[in-house]
């Protein structure tokens, strides 16, 4: 997958390509979930890491205002870039704890086969 860079983009553009990588791996985890609910173990695990290869491109576009700022420059706070951070550090939490909830489950179905 391709690294996002921000070249020329606006502040709100950088904004909604957070919110896009982010809202793209929010939708791969519920799915995720959803295939696994219905026996398909193995698309609910590539789900998670298609899902996992969103976030890195959020996480990207984030270390990079990071380190624009860390740099000197200062970064516009606006109530979109709010939206855009919270979306992505609760899409972060989410699939952790599914990923987890995964191997919960798995876990329990293995031990019922016994």
């Amino acid at each position: 997958m391709e690294k996002t860079t921000f070249g020329e983009l606006t502040h709100e553009q950088i904004c909604f390509q957070l919110i896009l990588h982010s809202g793209n791996a929010r939708s791969k985890i519920i799915q995720s979930l959803r295939e696994y609910r219905e026996g398909s173990i193995e698309k609910a695990e590539e789900l998670l890491v298609q899902a996992g290869d969103d976030l890195q491109q959020s996480h990207d576009i984030h270390f990079q205002m990071v380190q624009k700022e860390a740099g000197g420059e200062k970064q516009d706070v606006s109530l979109l870039l709010l939206h855009a951070e919270d979306h992505f550090m609760s899409t972060l939490s989410m699939k952790e704890l599914v990923y987890e909830l995964l191997e919960i489950f798995k876990d329990k179905m293995t031990e019922s086969k016994k």
